[in-house]
């Protein structure tokens, strides 16, 4: 009697399935990171107060982090139940119908508050599209992955957010650069408010039709193949979860909290701090035009009561800035893989997240303005280097780690949860709470610092209680058999 295994994805496959995937969701987030930064506190949420508008652009980008634990679920679900591959082709049309759709809203001139919460709805389409995307892209990768290579596989699918980050903001660059203001450099054209930041959300449909190509290739890996055979398969993955692997759950939940942190604070917050005007005459004059945009009266006085400094940065310089700092995350984020394999996940971990403890102690250092202009650009990109240096070195190795915490069965279920609660605990609030601790510190982003090394102290906790799993055998913790 023979036994037939499922055929086996060519790893030239495994690979480019896993970072062409998450390359793309990750693109269609960074739009939408970049947007809620340039243009959505002006288009749709035109409250007169630069710092309400963006905690209101900041607000709904992090609803998405609200929905991911809920696709997570769903996703998960399915995938634990019927395979990767179903579950990764659903990740990525949900995804990247709605970046689509968003580049077609009304804005808030047009349908007044109407196009807020149209925003909202698809910002959560996309949060539910990217909590089943990671796991079932990490997956791909780590199940079929050779033996001792796990975490090198893993780092594939980790490599789709420098990615997406350079492509996305690229194509932002790009489009700014073609639309310049007439006057100020450092304010936004009318054709680029009118139309031109819709090109990135629209561009994206291109990229989910080669992504569904590659994907469709695919074929089961065997270990799901043979949990399947083997009577595996839960009724309900989410429950056997939550009755056998809640302490997984919470460790990796915590374990990702500071990578989380880290990385928003490293785009987001950055992005919003550099280029924030450093004197109040030239925040005004932006500030004038989005309350014209707007059709909304100005008051200098009030703005002026109310206003504390960024560093001053013209929007493409600073951007620039920080694409030469996602170089790095993305070569770390390569180098990573092979050291977590060779010295372990945990081990690793531990040292990476010391120095991002070490790291927040440091933001007033490297992200005060300094009286030489060009040290400051110098200080602040130095500061970026190092930030997305260690935010690949952390990044990298989670694609390994968090499956390998959890058996076969309920492995898609088990990370995509993980992963996506750490969403809401670290990258939901993390712009919104550096925003109000830099309005509390006057300008100064060292409260923001420390809230970052806090975050890290709680991830190095997690990662001292919990076990290294470099040798977790995937072929025979497949997970408890299904009752009959």
């Amino acid at each position: 009697m023979t036994t037939t295994t499922a055929p086996a994805n060519p790893r030239s496959r495994v690979i480019l399935a896993s970072l062409v995937g998450t390359t793309i969701e990750f693109y269609d987030f960074y739009v939408y990171a970049t947007a809620a930064v340039l243009v959505f506190p002006v288009l749709f949420f035109p409250t007169g107060n630069d710092t309400t508008s963006l905690l209101a652009s900041f607000g709904v980008f992090g609803a998405a982090m609200i929905a991911r634990p809920i696709g997570a679920v769903v996703f998960g679900h399915f995938g634990d139940k019927f395979g990767r591959k179903a579950t990764l082709v659903a990740s990525l049309l949900t995804m990247g119908i709605a970046t689509f759709l968003i580049g077609l809203l009304p804005t808030f001139q047009q349908i007044n508050w109407w196009a807020a919460l149209l925003l909202l709805i698809l910002r959560l389409a996309q949060g539910f599209a990217l909590g089943g995307e990671w796991s079932g892209a990490a997956l791909v990768a780590t199940e079929n992955a050779p033996a001792g290579k796990r975490a090198w596989y893993g780092s594939f699918p980790q490599l789709g957010a420098p990615l997406g980050f350079i492509i996305a903001n690229g194509i932002f660059l790009g489009i700014n650069a073609l639309l310049p203001h007439e006057t100020d450099a450092a304010l936004k054209s009318e054709a680029f408010l009118s139309w031109g930041w819709r090109v990135p959300f629209l561009f994206s449909a291109v990229m989910v039709i080669i992504g569904l190509w590659v994907r469709l290739k695919l074929v089961e890996s065997e270990t799901f193949t043979r949990a399947a055979d083997t009577g595996r398969i839960r009724k309900l993955p989410l429950a056997t979860v939550f009755r056998h692997h809640w302490k997984q759950l919470i460790l990796g939940t915590f374990i990702m909290l500071a990578t989380y942190v880290l990385f928003y604070l490293m785009t987001n917050f950055t992005l919003a701090y550099g280029t924030k005007a450093g004197s109040l005459e030239v925040a005004s004059a932006a500030a004038q035009q989005a309350a014209d945009a707007a059709g909304k009266p100005f008051d200098a006085s009030a703005f002026a009561a109310q206003f504390y400094p960024g560093l001053g940065f013209g929007y493409t310089q600073f951007v620039i800035m920080q694409i030469v700092g996602v170089v790095f995350f993305g070569i770390f984020t390569l180098l990573s893989g092979p050291w977590a394999d060779r010295f372990g996940r945990r081990r690793l971990l531990l040292w990476v997240t010391g120095a991002i403890i070490v790291f927040g102690l440091t933001f007033n250092l490297f992200l005060m303005p300094q009286d030489d202009p060009a040290l400051t650009t110098a200080v602040v990109q130095g500061f970026l280097i190092l930030g997305f240096l260690l935010m690949g070195a952390t990044f990298g190795p989670m694609g390994a780690l968090l499956p390998e915490l959890f058996p076969t069965n309920v492995r898609y279920s088990g990370s995509a949860i993980a992963y996506n609660v750490s969403s809401i605990l670290g990258a939901a609030v993390a712009p919104l709470i550096a925003v109000e601790l830099w309005r509390l510190g006057d300008g100064s982003p060292w409260l923001v610092g420390i809230y970052l090394s806090a975050m890290a102290v709680l991830t190095f906790i997690a990662l001292w209680l919990s076990p290294e799993t470099k040798d977790h055998d995937y072929e025979a913790d497949l997970g408890v058999a299904a009752q009959v």
